[in-house]
């Protein structure tokens, strides 16, 4: 089983990790979505929100924008990042799954939301 964390507002991918409203949570088996759900953002706190999803036992986070401090964080807890998704949640997860969603290494630089963010 595969677990996937997408950052979203609502049911739409977010542009920036953080800040998200929700994160939807898609468990899947193979190429197939088998169980979702959606958890609050507990609150953007430096560090926080990678540990946390990590005790969720995600595999996977997609978001449309992160900072590099979360990152490694998700790195070092082999969590893979995919960045630069856009639209419908669900639609990125499975995505995702059939292979044809991949990060664009999308990373925020200014938590002032310059650019992409």
């Amino acid at each position: 089983m595969l677990k996937i964390a997408v950052a979203s507002e609502g049911s739409i991918v977010t542009g920036h990790f953080g800040h998200c409203e929700n994160f939807n949570i898609y468990e899947s088996e193979g190429q197939k979505i088998t169980k979702s759900s959606s958890v609050p953002n507990p609150g953007h706190r430096p560090g926080f929100l990678p540990n946390y999803l990590n005790d969720l036992n995600v595999n996977v986070i997609i978001s449309g924008g992160m900072g590099g401090g979360a990152i490694d964080i998700f790195n070092e807890k082999g969590i893979e990042v995919v960045t630069g998704a856009t639209g419908d949640a669900a639609q990125a997860a499975a995505n995702y799954l059939n292979g044809s969603l991949k990060s664009t290494g999308s990373v925020c630089h200014e938590h002032q939301h310059h650019g992409d963010c």
